[in-house]
């Protein structure tokens, strides 16, 4: 993974924990949040509150947390196991957003402004994983946007 794809990545986990942990805060609050009850369509604290609002007993807001936290983790290691892991456990954080957001849509009717930031947060870790799988060690986008193999190795580059 470039550098460059390492800080998107990196990014995006710190805000999706930042995000988890708002909701995990609110998912154990008891009064309403000003920045995110907006009206009957946007409401976090009906989303986080709700009987969806946990899976096997534990709260998808720490699921969220943990996860993001393991992928931050994950992103500073350069084996190819590792690489993979972290790719899978993306896609499962994907499907498992995916699966909340049907239930805000169809279930609840609700959406959660939190959530839909996690969303985004891991669909650009997933995507950007992926893409980085599947690049070849030594392999760096130039200036134009394609490939160019057998890139010299740049101070501060892991290649």
């Amino acid at each position: 993974m470039t550098n460059m794809l390492r800080v998107v990545v990196v990014i995006c986990c710190l805000v999706g924990a930042g995000l988890s942990a708002v909701s995990l805060r609110n998912h154990y609050g008891t009064s309403k949040t000003d920045y995110c009850a907006l009206d009957e369509t946007f409401n976090c604290d009906l989303v986080n509150r709700s009987v969806y609002s946990r899976f096997l007993g534990v709260p998808v807001a720490l699921i969220g947390l943990l996860g993001y936290l393991a992928l931050l983790a994950m992103t500073f290691r350069r084996d190819r196991l590792i690489v993979g892991m972290r790719t899978a456990a993306a896609w499962i954080g994907l499907g498992f957003s995916l699966y909340l957001t049907y239930i805000e849509a169809h279930v609840l009717a609700v959406w959660c402004l939190l959530c839909i930031g996690s969303l985004i947060s891991i669909s650009v870790v997933t995507a950007t994983c992926t893409f980085a799988l599947f690049q070849r060690p030594g392999e760096e986008i130039n200036e134009a946007g394609t490939f160019q193999s057998g890139a010299r190795y740049r101070e501060g580059s892991d290649h």
